[in-house]
This record gives structure tokens, sequence and C-alpha cells, in this order.
């Protein structure tokens, strides 16, 4: 890859993965539509460890603190004998986010090669981005016209589930990991906000999971690495994911989901477009 790739991509990477408009599609259409050769297995791993360590970074402090209560809910750490609401509920978040991540990992394993193979293109990319936009207007407005909304501590496991299936399902090219788990946060009640910021905590060990799994196939694969393009690459999409994970949960309750929902629609209008036409 050229220089003018690297940082494109990279920043890519960094800015769409925690916005609602789905970073897959937004790698895998400039080779589909500009001829870019394929980023590689070695510059996959180090964007995606650029946005891992900006996310863990961001969240730091609640990390942390869900860290403690949960080993205090197995009984091999410090909280297990602080009976404080808040500790509890932290223990509960953590073991949420754990039983959360399940689907994704089960559907990446076994549906990997069927997404590899059929999922990975413009058309698919161009439906997903405008059904999944839809429905994320649609949560959105649902969510700027309730007068209250229910607080994290009441989305309960069953709610932590079906948030943790629907990011099974952006696992589909185009339809945003970000996007639908902020969507089905906002649809059992949650605040924008907090839709957010769950969205934001389930994403960790998801990445992770993706993280790792490139690894290993990069360690038995024969590709060389270009240790210029990975270092570059993770650097952009760490400082481009951590500001916009910062910037993102300023604005949200001030512009809300809208501007995210036009950017979606035209872009699967446009792509429908460069398809058909």
């Amino acid at each position: 890859m050229s220089t003018l790739e690297i940082i494109i991509l990279a920043l890519l990477q960094g800015l769409t993965e925690f916005l609602p408009i789905s970073s897959s599609a937004h790698l895998i259409l400039p080779s589909q539509i500009l001829g870019w050769q394929d980023q590689g297995l070695a510059f996959d791993v180090a964007v995606h460890v650029g946005t891992l360590l900006a996310v863990m970074l961001y969240f730091r402090k609640e990390l942390g603190a869900m860290s403690v209560a949960w080993l205090g809910t197995v009984n091999i750490g410090p909280a297990k004998n602080n009976s404080d609401s808040q500790v509890n509920f932290e223990g509960k978040l953590a073991w949420w986010i754990i039983f959360a991540t399940i689907p994704a990992g089960l559907f990446g394993l076994l549906g990997k090669d069927l997404i590899e193979e059929h999922l990975r293109s413009a058309l698919v990319i161009a439906a997903t981005t405008l059904l999944f936009g839809f429905l994320l207007g649609f949560a959105d407005v649902k969510a700027g016209h309730r007068n209250s909304h229910k607080p994290l501590e009441k989305l309960g496991f069953k709610g932590a589930m079906l948030i943790g299936l629907a990011q099974a399902v952006a696992l589909i090219p185009g339809t945003s990991r970000s996007g639908i788990t902020m969507t089905i946060g906002l649809m059992l009640g949650l605040s924008r906000d907090n839709a957010a910021r769950f969205s934001f905590l389930l994403s960790i060990p998801a990445i992770a999971m993706a993280g790792s799994y490139l690894t290993l196939k990069l360690v038995l694969s024969t590709e060389g690495v270009d240790w210029q393009a990975i270092g570059l690459g993770s650097l952009l999409a760490f400082v481009s994911a951590y500001a916009c994970i910062h910037y993102f949960l300023i604005l949200l309750n001030k512009i809300g989901m809208m501007p995210f929902v036009i950017y979606r629609l035209v872009l699967g209008v446009g792509l429908l477009w460069f398809i058909l036409g």
C-alpha cells in the first residue's frame, strides 16, 4: 500500500469503528470502487490493535471498577464483601458484557466462510447500509419522543443478550456493530448516551476476539509484514478512534443519530447507483 492508502484506511477504521456507519463497509469499499489492493492481514491486525487500545484507554476507569467488582462476584477479589449497590451493578455489567459477547463469537466462528465468500460485496453493503440506517432512524426518533429513559442498571441480562445478538448480526458487512447495538439499546428504552456507552464497552471483547483471530491467521500465513505500515496504521487508528469516542459522546445528545442516518441513506443510495448504473 502507498502511504496515502495507509493513512486513509487507518483513519477510516478509527473513525468508523465507533460511529454507527459500519467500519467494515468503509474498509471494503475502497478496494471495490477505487481498485485498491487488499490491505492484508498484518494491516488489519494493526488497526484493530489501535482501536482496541483507544476504547480501553478511554473507558479505563469503568473497566478497572468492573474488573474489581467482577472478581468480587466470583469471590476472589477485594469487592467480595462490599455490599455497595454501584459495585454490585458493575459486577453485573461485567457479566452482561461477557455473556453478550458469546453470540458474536459463535456466529463469527461458524459463519466466517459464508461471510468471506458471499457477503463482502458492494450490493450487500448497500442493502444493509439502507436497512439498518432506517432502523437506527426509527429508534432515534422513538427515543427522542420518550419522556424518560431507563437507567443502564435496568437493562437487565435479557436486554444485554438482545444487544449481544444484534452485535452478532453486525458481522454482515455494512450493518455496523455500533449502529445496530445502539439501535437495540434505544429500542429497549436506554438514553442515547447509555446506549452508546454500553455499545462501546461491548466492543472491547468483540474487537479483541477479531484481532486475536486475525493475529492467528497472520502467524499461520506466509504473508510478509511491512512494519512501517503496521506502526503508522496502528497509531492513526488509535488517535482517530480515541477522538471519535470522545467527541461522539459529547455531541450525541445534541445532534442525535439523524446525521448518521442521513449519511447511511445517502451512502446506500449512492452505492446502488454505482452498482446498477
